[in-house]
């Protein structure tokens, strides 16, 4: 029996897949970055040739104009710019929102008729519907990021049962 270290698995096995890494990105706190946050995130899947499905990519450029839009309208008196990472896995992707104002906010049902107010409630919702999970951490300069974790691929959903 040969002696010495353990064979390496093949690079194919260890090696991160060509997509996969982390990108940040900072804008003004302003109503415009929202459409352009929503593209630089899109356009950034495209070029990485991430293999997300239509229906999460649609459910995370929702996520992500809600989340900057918040950014925008509540805490950009205390944070003239917002700062946007994106990470990537294997099966997944993960976006982020940063700000510099402390509050933490809470995700609220809106009543009937209710113009605002739905942004992190439909980011939850969303997140859950397709399999991820979102959160609100405190930063270490105070302030806070509100991150949605999404797998690339749907749930399965089981076919409907016959009558």
């Amino acid at each position: 029996m040969p002696s010495g270290p353990p064979a390496e698995p093949p690079e194919e096995l260890t090696s991160p897949l060509a997509y996969e890494g982390v990108w940040r990105f900072t804008a003004p706190a302003l109503e415009a970055s929202v459409p352009q946050a929503r593209h630089a995130v899109r356009d950034l899947l495209a070029e990485q040739r991430v293999p997300v499905a239509a229906e999460i990519m649609d459910g995370l450029l929702l996520i992500v104009s809600e989340l900057v839009t918040n950014a925008v309208r509540h805490a950009a008196l205390l944070s003239p710019q917002i700062a946007v990472q994106v990470t990537i896995g294997a099966n997944w992707l993960r976006v982020a929102v940063e700000d510099n104002h402390p509050y933490r906010p809470k995700a609220l049902e809106a009543e009937e008729g209710d113009v605002g107010g739905r942004g992190l409630w439909l980011v939850k919702t969303l997140t859950a519907e397709a399999g991820g999970k979102c959160d609100v951490e405190h930063t270490v300069n105070g302030g806070k990021a509100i991150w949605a974790e999404l797998p690339l691929t749907p749930l399965a959903t089981s076919p409907p049962t016959a009558r």
